[in-house]
């Protein structure tokens, strides 16, 4: 396959004008401060389907003949390129299939059904769809959509950087997040000819080193629950690693606590919602903050289909972590009045009790004692380590359990 070029992504960002939305890219104020660096964020979350990936598909099926078109398409997604290409598949009228894991949220399997798509749930794995979708491909004779090995999918996805670059043209830094490598591939092409000296940073999970592994010859493990879950790609392109490998100064990796502590603060400061990829780039920032300061630096909030569950569950831990939200183990006299002298210090501590339960039996106390557990809640951490010193001034003994 041939990259390509710059003229091939501004046709692109020609092609797809008015049916993508161009989204903001704005100057975070609050996290620069943080950072130490001028930090610009595109919120490519603010797409109709939530992500990038309606670029590419979108590029990619305008370009296809009419026989084509009425054959159909096929892909293999567990997320946001499914539903991308289902949902410009039914505006242009094309038949689309998507083929699913099986272990797919069924939000996801529903959302891209109700874009027109034909969803076909097969394997356990990725990889196991994407095998089902090429024997589909051939037995129907169906055009097959790559969601990032593909150079119409690469050129959609470069017109993100014309935007960004169009708009603050004064960047000297991209940190963009790498899962198959279509996304960077994409802006390094087109931030490499229109700003030749800007740096380029690419950001994995550190559970899927993937694309480093490739490039740079490296032999970390792959694999395992993330919430990234939108770059946890075992097996990267072949044209975007060719790509990277060539355009891209350096690839990080980045925690899951990280990846976390983004999607937290995009919530509290920019009042936006991201899935843990899309906020792999900050993620980074945050981690090695003292690598861009004084820099300008634009990041792609790649998409924002996080399952809100799971969102509020990363919400309720950045709580923990800082020593807002607590789980205190209070050792205590099993007698009449101990838990009215507890709940007398959280009072007198302005901590608001959110749950509490007794621990007779599996505890190493004495059978006469007991052990409390309390979550609580509080303005700051200074309020709960005032709580705890005014329990232990009363002669309890307190213990806090820790997320890690």
């Amino acid at each position: 396959m041939t990259p390509p070029d710059i003229n091939d992504i501004r046709a692109a960002a020609d092609r797809i004008a008015g049916a993508v939305v161009r989204t903001p890219f704005l100057l975070s104020r609050t996290l620069s401060e943080i950072i130490g660096a001028e930090v610009w964020l595109k919120f490519e979350n603010l797409q109709f389907t939530a992500a990038y990936k309606e670029r590419g598909a979108l590029n990619k099926l305008l370009q296809l003949r009419d026989d084509e078109r009425a054959r159909g398409v096929i892909a293999a997604s567990a997320g946001n390129h499914a539903q991308a290409v289902a949902y410009h598949g039914r505006r242009l009228g094309i038949p689309v299939t998507i083929v699913m894991p099986t272990s797919t949220p069924l939000m996801k399997v529903a959302q891209t059904e109700e874009h027109g798509a034909r969803v076909v749930l097969h394997g356990d794995r990725f990889d196991d769809a994407y095998a089902r979708a090429r024997e589909i491909e051939a037995a129907e004779g169906l055009i097959f959509v790559h969601p990032f090995d593909d150079p119409a999918i690469v050129a959609g996805t470069g017109t993100i950087a014309i935007e960004m670059l169009s708009e603050v043209p004064e960047l000297d830094t991209l940190v963009i997040p790498i899962g198959g490598g279509g996304l960077i591939s994409g802006v390094a092409i087109a931030a490499r000819t229109l700003k030749p000296g800007v740096e380029i940073v690419g950001v994995e999970a550190e559970l899927y080193p993937s694309m480093k592994n490739v490039v740079e010859g490296g032999t970390q493990a792959i694999g395992g629950d993330t919430l990234a879950e939108g770059i946890a790609v075992k097996e990267p392109g072949k044209l975007t690693r060719a790509i990277i490998k060539d355009k891209v100064d350096r690839i990080e990796l980045v925690s899951e606590r990280d990846i976390e502590h983004a999607v937290a603060l995009l919530v509290a400061i920019e009042k936006t919602v991201v899935e843990g990829a899309g906020a792999a780039g900050l993620a980074h920032l945050l981690g090695a903050p003292e690598a861009y300061k004084g820099r300008k630096v634009g990041t792609v909030l790649c998409g924002g289909n996080i399952d809100t569950h799971l969102l509020a569950n990363v919400l309720i831990r950045e709580l923990v972590r800082c020593g807002r939200i607590a789980r205190l183990r209070i050792g205590a006299q099993d007698r009449p009045g101990a838990l009215a002298a507890i709940t007398a210090c959280f009072h007198e501590a302005g901590v608001n009790i959110i749950e509490t339960n007794h621990q007779r039996i599996f505890s190493k106390l004495p059978a006469k004692d007991t052990v409390i557990e309390v979550e609580c809640e509080a303005r700051d951490a200074e309020a709960i380590e005032a709580l705890v010193q005014r329990l232990e001034g009363k002669g309890f003994v307190v213990t806090r359990a820790a997320l890690d």
